[in-house]
């Protein structure tokens, strides 16, 4: 049944005309669209009316839990902005609340986060030395509002594929080298030590402070200790989950005591700075001081021209991180809990978020990895339990500003080194891509050396800039690999075809050796190896060059690994012209028997040893082009595909039958049919045969279209064998079918064209046998309308070796 129904399939598409086209598109196509973009505009309202008492839970007890980490790591990053701690305050309170009506990802905690708030710092710094009349929060402001806009915009305008083109490695380099920079510009917090400067590249500031290590204060003992206690608790929590603990409610205050360690510091150390500060009236360390409660900063934001003119060259690298940021963040976890979302929606979100924290006195902000992290861990089951998290905000800024007064800076230095310290790549990672990918390594690194060295910015411009000129290099230069092939099964196996009687062995379609009983004997010299099944290799794999057999000679498989485009068209119609001059000898007469001094200057002479290696080579006839890894071609690419054709066919000395294997993509095919391939040139207008086993040919015009499956695959099973027989195929648009079985008393042998109905007269006693026989062998494999087209290379080498048959069997019967 399978094969019965293999046999019916004859590739082919109809192009649909355009006026129905439009109407599908306009009709439905367009309003569907439509629908599903202002729809999916607030996610909120496709899960809202679900929400149940179990959700609400859960999502309180994960909201309140990632809320008391976020309340000091908002006031440390916002430190790191060159800010005024309650900054970050105001910042964290839009993102976790807002999100929740806009975002796909149940998880993700937005707020401020490390390398955006270190070159937002580095804006502000940028901007104060030229204006010395604007706030530092002017900036950051000005700086939020503009970013959510063009985050907007690149959602409204679905332009979030672009992330895609920034690979891992070098966001990966320059989030390791923004680690670096913000652990080394939290130093001088850590040890006390003052006068550093702030806007120095990261190398020259580590000198600094190596240089100033004698002037340590007391906060170097707040600092160090408080790094020690996290790490600690890290660690031994850590160990305990790995421990297996069978109790749960251990296992919930191990958890508890993990994501609560930072909130934990920071009580401990304020408390110890309070009673050693209390009635002082200058304190021994560096504290926060006043954090005046409320949203004291909220109203419209102002829109200075001259802010974003001096903040233009770090500008575009503050977008792309938030972008990138937030949406690896949200894929992340995304898959982790086994949900999609929607990166367009995400930036739309990110973007809102931003848009509206201007108005409260925010700055710049995205999903954070580490709170996000938390989330999830702690059990958020809706975008909802961000809501909880804003509640612990309001809380901190209307009720514990006064305790904020004596919060050290140097315990939220560490705090803010214990958090960025997971940016960094492992050596896990980097050991990773030495294993897999050496350049990619190399972005890897220059990303980070560009960022310790000259600034974040520059890193980043160059990761990107390397990651997308390493893409379009591999784009641009696609490997052609010539295929050499490797038999599968014996003749024995699959191709021995038998008549009714069995007293005979007829032929296989493609050559071996035909043994008749009876007047007309014919016989070919072609080798019996044609008649296995073919596996096509790279000819260069070491694992099969011993097993490798040799190709029919003159015909030339080639697999083109990648789309052919303009960037690589030239590239590709090179080496393919290189490569048949290289396999192949020139079989131009007119060039070949040009005196030396008629050559040009880089053609070989005739003496040459390697031209006379060269004439034991064949002459080019087929070329077999797999394309089943080429999924696009543009218009440059089909006019270089010509031009090669024109060179190769001068080199030839003939019209060079090309082959392609493997096409499943319609558009490819089209434009493949639109430049003329597909079928015997049409500019050839010499009779050429269809050659059928058995000895039968069909005698058509070259510029014809017929179909190798439709002229094998006509009704002949109830048909007697006659002596003599006419078959008629009536051939259409869609290729030759049968048409009908006649008996004739006509003892000649003769090929007859009419009009549209193709005639085979023969004589040979058993050709309808051989014709149903090798019909069951096609059976297996659909085939495509146009004869140059064929499912897989093995069949189009064995197409185009037909034609050589063909020819070898119509010289004996002349001769």
């Amino acid at each position: 049944m399978e094969d019965k129904h293999l046999s019916s399939i004859v590739i082919d598409y109809t192009s649909e005309p355009l006026k129905p086209k439009l109407k599908r598109l306009l009709c439905k196509s367009l309003p569907d669209f439509l629908k599903d973009y202002f729809s999916n505009v607030l996610p909120i309202l496709q899960w809202i009316h679900k929400y149940n008492l179990t959700w609400l839970i859960q999502d309180a007890i994960a909201g309140i839990t990632v809320g008391i980490v976020l309340v000091p790591q908002s006031m440390a990053y916002s430190k790191v902005a060159n800010l005024d701690p309650q900054y970050g305050l105001y910042t964290a309170f839009v993102g976790v609340t807002l999100y929740c009506l806009l975002g796909t990802s149940k998880d993700i905690s937005v707020g401020p986060i490390s390398t955006v708030s270190l070159l937002v710092g580095s804006v502000v710094n940028t901007v104060l030395k030229t204006h010395s009349d604007i706030s530092p929060s002017e900036v950051a402001i000005t700086l939020g509002l503009f970013c959510g806009i063009i985050m907007v915009l690149f959602s409204v305008l679905r332009l979030g594929i672009l992330v895609d083109f920034i690979s891992e490695p070098a966001v990966a380099g320059f989030m390791t080298g923004s680690a670096i920079t913000i652990v080394l510009g939290q130093w001088p917090k850590l040890f006390g030590i003052l006068d550093v400067p702030k806007n120095a590249p990261p190398y020259l500031l580590f000198a600094s402070i190596v240089s100033k290590l004698s002037h340590t204060r007391l906060d170097i003992a707040f600092g160090m200790s408080a790094l020690v206690f996290l790490y600690l608790i890290r660690y031994i929590c850590g160990e305990l989950t790995n421990a297996n603990i069978k109790s749960r409610v251990l296992q919930k205050c191990i958890f508890l005591l993990s994501i609560m360690r930072n909130g934990l510091i920071v009580i401990v150390g304020t408390f110890i700075s309070f009673i050693i500060n209390h009635n002082q009236k200058t304190s021994s360390i560096s504290i926060i001081q006043s954090v005046p409660a409320g949203f004291g900063a909220m109203g419209i934001p102002s829109f200075r021209s001259d802010i974003l003119r001096d903040a233009s060259s770090t500008l575009p690298s503050i977008i792309l991180i938030l972008i990138l940021e937030h949406i690896t963040v949200a894929k992340s976890f995304g898959r982790i809990s086994n949900y999609q979302i929607n990166p367009d929606q995400e930036i739309l979100a990110a973007g809102a978020c931003n848009i509206i924290s201007s108005f409260f006195g925010g700055f710049p902000s995205a999903g954070s990895f580490s709170r996000t992290a938390i989330m999830a861990r702690s059990g958020s089951r809706t975008p909802l339990a961000g809501v909880f998290s804003g509640c612990v905000v309001v809380l901190a800024l209307y009720v514990l500003t006064p305790a904020f007064y004596y919060i050290p800076d140097a315990v939220l230095a560490a705090v803010i080194i214990h958090a960025v310290s997971d940016l960094a790549s492992s050596f896990k990672y980097l050991k990773k891509l030495w294993s897999t990918s050496i350049s990619e390594l190399l972005v890897w690194t220059s990303a980070v050396i560009v960022t310790l060295f000259i600034d974040i910015e520059t890193g980043i411009y160059v990761a990107v800039g390397l990651s997308l000129s390493m893409m379009l290099y591999k784009i641009a230069r696609p490997p052609i690999k010539v295929l050499g092939r490797i038999a599968i099964n014996s003749p024995n196996q699959c191709y021995h075809l038998f008549t009714k009687d069995r007293d005979q062995r007829y032929p296989n379609s493609f050559g071996a050796k035909t043994l008749l009983n009876g007047e007309n004997k014919l016989e070919t010299n072609i080798n019996e190896k044609e008649a296995f099944h073919y596996l096509y290799v790279d000819e260069a794999d070491p694992n099969f060059r011993e097993h490798i057999i040799e190709l029919p000679r003159g015909i030339l498989v080639l697999h083109i690994c990648d789309s052919i485009l303009y960037p690589n068209a030239e590239h590709i119609s090179d080496r393919i012209v290189h490569i048949v001059r290289e396999k192949t000898y020139s079989g131009n007469t007119t060039e070949i028997d040009k005196d030396d001094s008629e050559k040009l200057w880089n053609q070989s002479s005739s003496a040459n040893s390697n031209t006379i290696n060269a004439k034991q080579l064949p002459i080019l006839k087929a070329i077999v082009l797999d394309f089943s890894a080429v999924c696009h071609l543009d218009a440059t690419a089909l006019d270089t595909l010509l031009t090669m054709k024109e060179i190769i066919d001068n080199y030839a000395g003939h019209p060079v039958e090309w082959h392609f294997a493997g096409i499943q993509n319609h558009h490819v095919r089209s434009s493949l049919l639109y430049a003329g391939f597909g079928s015997l040139s049409a500019n050839d207008t010499r009779k050429s045969r269809l050659s059928l086993p058995g000895g039968v040919s069909i005698e058509k015009d070259q510029h014809s279209l017929y179909s190798q499956k439709s002229a094998i695959n006509h009704s002949l099973s109830n048909s007697p064998a006659t002596t003599n027989s006419k078959i008629t195929l009536k051939c259409n648009g869609s290729g030759c079918y049968g048409h009908g079985l006649e008996t004739s008393s006509d003892a000649s042998s003769a090929v007859n064209l009419e009009s549209s109905t193709i005639t085979i007269t023969e004589n040979h006693p058993n050709m309808i046998n051989q014709l149903n026989d090798v019909n069951q062998y096609y059976s297996a494999v659909p085939v495509d309308r146009y004869p140059f087209f064929h499912w897989n290379v093995d069949a189009a080498v064995k197409f185009a070796l037909r034609k050589e048959l063909e020819s070898q069997r119509i010289s004996k019967i002349e001769h």
